[in-house]
């Protein structure tokens, strides 16, 4: 699936419902239930970012929802995800512990890092999120690590790696990128490009709008797709997916969004870079969410009724985690120091 750049980055284009022929009914619904918490739970985050309860520094990946949740429904907890300084979504879609997140934003002990690591340093052993890392590219070469170890293991996992279009200006994925192709390691790499890296649109940092053009360099199979149908993305990965799994193939997914935040915190950061102000709006026209609700209302899935008690109930989840996180405890001091390695 290589579909046209000049149209993915068109937000005039891709408005209108989705194709969900062919998925199952629970799926299409699961795949909505999730994209729904990530945005609510990122909604909350916002809210209190701005209300100043949360210290930490938080990105949010409002509107780039259904990337992280067609990833999470290919994989097997046997799988190796590693995320980076915007992962929310990544966290969530394979866990849905919204508490846990809370908690760790709040920097208490019930956190998923114990409240030591914040919005940036996230794990989730158990479901296969190994991890995420602020400094950018860090976690790409970790991924391809892990998935040498994964093709040395000949069970069959993989391993993924997230990252911006930011990030394709660090060595690192150029190293990594080579090393899958010449080792032939099973290696999904995820490119989110919502066209910014921090404020600065990709028209001033690089000669081309598409990342993918270094996978092509480095003789890795690879898409070109809107990453705001979270449908079209699941039938693509499950096709590929399978297939690494047993050839020991890297593959390389550039999935073009929008953030509808600024790079960091709460606000829509539109008087700053270029462009941005005046797409804004029309990006958020191509929500990914509205797109499979209206789909699945279209096709006699669910009733409209039906998709704002989903809301409702979710809605209810979220403010009740928040609660629960706020009055959860905080480490011990000790701690400070049981936690240290070297």
């Amino acid at each position: 699936m290589k579909q046209e750049v000049n149209e993915l980055i068109d937000p005039l284009k891709f408005r209108d419902r989705i194709d969900i022929k062919g998925i199952e009914k629970s799926m299409l619904v699961d795949m909505l239930r999730k994209m729904v918490l990530i945005r609510k739970a990122e909604e909350k985050l916002s809210e209190h970012v701005e209300s100043g309860k949360i210290k930490c520094p938080c990105h949010l990946g409002i509107g780039q929802e259904a990337i992280g949740v067609a990833v999470s429904l290919v994989m097997r907890k046997s799988d190796r995800a590693f995320g980076a300084h915007r992962s929310h979504s990544h966290f969530l879609a394979l866990n849905e512990n919204t508490y846990s997140l809370f908690a760790e934003v709040l920097g208490k002990y019930d956190g998923c890092s114990h409240g030591m690591g914040g919005s940036m340093h996230i794990v989730d052993n158990d479901n296969g999120f190994k991890g995420s890392v602020p400094i950018v590219g860090a976690t790409i070469p970790i991924a391809t690590g892990a998935a040498l170890a994964a093709k040395m293991d000949k069970a069959g996992d993989i391993s993924i790696s997230y990252f911006g279009d930011g990030a394709c200006e660090e060595g690192v994925l150029h190293e990594s990128l080579n090393m899958a192709s010449i080792m032939n390691l099973p290696v999904l790499y995820v490119c989110e490009n919502n066209l910014f890296a921090s404020h600065l649109h990709i028209d001033l940092r690089q000669p081309s709008n598409s990342t993918s053009r270094f996978a092509r360099a480095h003789h890795i199979n690879y898409s070109t797709v809107d990453g705001n149908d979270v449908v079209g993305m699941y039938k693509l990965l499950k096709s590929e997916i399978e297939s690494m799994r047993s050839s020991n193939t890297p593959y390389y997914l550039e999935a073009y969004t929008y953030r509808w935040k600024g790079h960091v915190g709460h606000r829509d950061d539109i008087d700053v870079g270029v462009k941005r102000g005046a797409q804004l709006d029309a990006w958020k026209k191509r929500d990914p969410i509205k797109r499979l609700a209206d789909s699945l209302i279209h096709e006699g899935i669910l009733t409209e009724s039906e998709c704002q008690n989903l809301n409702n109930e979710i809605q209810n989840k979220i403010n009740s985690d928040w609660e629960k996180a706020e009055l959860a405890s905080f480490p011990q001091n000790e701690f400070l120091i049981t936690q240290v390695y070297s």
